[in-house]
């Protein structure tokens, strides 16, 4: 089922490919190793990789000799994954529905998808399926509310007085943004043994190339809202921007900016 969300975020994501893997696929790739040790991916783990974006997570698991399938919603992501990932099986697919029978996988993870699904309890029983009996899951998410590397562009929004647009739906997974709901969304989907870990990292940025990556290529919701404004706005929202930057700088024109994210397993 196609949720009024799910149809925002196809719009959101389309195109998006190119500046999503210069500048925002660098802050998750930190999440890429934790995420494929919780789901216990090594050699021969027949490992779906849901959401792969431009591939980071299917690749260190081809690295680690597992067998990989891949899927993403939007077709140039799925394109740009075989790219960067030769041979691998990668498909285009879009949650709650996957293209596969049940009990096909050892390992399912998905690196910040579960957060971009309009149902995530529709996903995770969809996950659940295509997993063998004993199979891991494993998925991140953005801890809830967002800040540091995630919250500059939003806080420079509010900073300037822009509102939320009307017709911009409000992501169903918000709730579930902190450790215990998550761990409870997990739980409740029937996987055994759910867990949740907390990751924290430092992300070094150019602060403008982070601003062409994110806002001005509209990547994210925030960068969609941004290139909705008048110029005028734009330039007021980017001099906010850089004085919330400019209190991570670390010299030589880079900021350190805090990443917080969550990290929930278990068992089939």
């Amino acid at each position: 089922m196609t949720t009024d969300f799910d149809a925002y975020e196809r719009d959101l994501w389309a195109g998006r490919a190119p500046a999503y893997e210069r500048g925002f696929a660098r802050l998750t790739a930190y999440t890429v190793g934790p995420l494929l040790d919780a789901a216990r991916v090594t050699e021969g783990t027949r490992t779906l990789d849901v959401g792969t974006g431009p591939g980071p997570v299917a690749r260190e698991a081809v690295r680690r000799g597992a067998e990989v399938t891949a899927v993403d919603a939007d077709p140039l992501m799925a394109e740009t994954a075989s790219r960067n990932v030769p041979g691998l099986d990668v498909r285009v697919a879009t949650l709650p529905e996957l293209p596969f029978p049940d009990e096909t996988f050892d390992a399912v993870v998905g690196n910040f998808v579960i957060n971009h699904v309009g149902e995530p309890d529709a996903a995770l029983k969809e996950l659940r399926r295509v997993l063998r009996p004993g199979g891991r899951l494993a998925l991140t998410c953005w801890r809830m509310p967002g800040s540091g590397a995630l919250g500059v562009v939003g806080e420079a929004l509010d900073a300037v007085g822009v509102p939320w647009p009307d017709d911009i739906p409000t992501p169903p997974f918000m709730e579930h943004g902190e450790p215990a709901a998550f761990r409870a969304l997990v739980a409740g989907a029937g996987f055994a043994d759910a867990a949740m870990d907390e990751l924290d990292w430092t992300h070094t940025a150019d602060p403008e190339y982070w601003w062409e990556t994110g806002p001005q290529a509209a990547v994210g919701t925030n960068g969609v809202i941004v290139q909705r404004q008048t110029p005028e706005t734009i330039a007021r929202v980017k001099a906010a921007y850089d004085r919330i930057m400019a209190g991570y700088a670390v010299g030589n024109g880079q900021v350190e900016l805090p990443a917080h994210a969550l990290l929930a397993h278990g068992t089939r």
